[in-house]
């Protein structure tokens, strides 16, 4: 189990991710744009760094809604390997048996 600390960090950037997804997003288009003026430009890049760090969706970090494990991550059941391997075990996952040849 990982320290419920960092669980909650997470969270809460997840959450400050949200509610500044479509400013940055406008913004990062102007700054990229290069009909716009260099001055519109640059003061959208100033208004872009007055945002939170942790604003920024690449802070977030993956991680396992069981055990909250950030590393061994399958994205498509958010489950680190771990996890994973003990619900198919137990056969909560449907679909899924352990392998035999």
């Amino acid at each position: 189990m990982a320290k419920k600390s960092a669980i909650q960090k997470n969270i809460k950037r997840a959450k400050l991710v949200k509610s500044h997804l479509s400013k940055r997003s406008k913004l990062k288009i102007i700054c990229s744009d290069k009909s716009i003026s260099m001055e519109e430009r640059f003061e959208a890049q100033m208004k872009l760094a007055q945002c939170p760090r942790n604003g920024a969706k690449i802070r977030l970090r993956n991680r396992c809604l069981i055990t909250g494990r950030p590393r061994g991550y399958y994205r498509k059941f958010k489950m680190s390997r771990i996890a994973l391997r003990e619900l198919a075990l137990t056969g909560q996952i449907p679909g899924m048996v352990k392998s035999s040849w």
